[in-house]
């Protein structure tokens, strides 16, 4: 059964997370009403990026929905929702090179991205092995008595959130390095100038935010089950 405490910690964070999806949709909307140097669209941003860092096995798409932005290292695609892959905009350009980003860090070997990427298994195992025990715990609590114990159930339960955690933390720089990246290609190559080049840097700061709301709240429901398994233990 979900406790007070989960329900607690699981308000606060959504909460919070609710705040800064609120912020940086309103900013993206903002600054997606402001024009970039040179008229370039994100997609023209990003697949110059690339080819300026010397990466051509890379493609550029569109895909459906908002904020859906993301690199994909199986395949080697930039994917940008269309408001990015057709916009001329701040917002447009400063997600476009923040994806980008990711990409140069594939083709380097960054050392964190390739940590993460390695965690994206145990990740999902324990995601699996998290949503079995609950469903367990929560509907068939006397079945579920007689094959586990509780403190074993808490331990596979820490362990799990472990493993969320430490994905939430490694996270944290892959993603404040690609946003370096990416700021500081707009503004070398003045796709960004002295007005833009802060709007496109509060973009990036609210979607890090996300991250870091991510990292904190799995480091919460962490503890929170480290405390419940040691004050069973006293």
């Amino acid at each position: 059964m979900i406790s007070a405490g989960q329900i607690i910690i699981l308000i606060v964070f959504m909460l919070l997370s609710m705040i800064v999806s609120s912020q940086l949709k309103s900013r993206f909307r903002k600054y997606s009403k402001i024009a970039v140097n040179y008229g370039l669209t994100g997609k023209d941003v990003a697949e110059k990026m690339l080819n300026e860092s010397g990466i051509y096995d890379v493609s550029v798409v569109s895909v459906q929905g908002e904020l859906t932005d993301h690199y994909n290292p199986a395949n080697k695609t930039v994917n940008l929702s269309r408001d990015v892959y057709y916009g001329q905009s701040v917002s447009a350009a400063a997600v476009a090179a923040h994806e980008t980003g990711h990409a140069i860090q594939h083709h380097q070997a960054f050392s964190m991205l390739r940590f993460r990427t390695a965690l994206v298994p145990l990740q999902n195992i324990s995601a699996k092995i998290m949503n079995i025990i609950f469903i367990a715990m929560f509907f068939g609590a006397f079945a579920f008595q007689q094959a586990f114990s509780f403190d074993l159930a808490i331990m596979i339960i820490i362990i799990c959130y472990a493993i969320f955690t430490l994905f939430a933390l490694v996270t944290l720089p892959v993603e404040i390095d690609a946003s370096k990246r990416a700021l500081a290609w707009l503004n070398t190559t003045n796709v960004t100038n002295m007005e833009t080049h802060s709007k496109a840097k509060d973009a990036l700061k609210w979607a890090a935010y996300t991250y870091v709301i991510a990292a904190l709240s799995s480091l919460a429901m962490l503890f929170y089950f480290i405390f419940m398994f040691l004050g069973r233990r006293n």
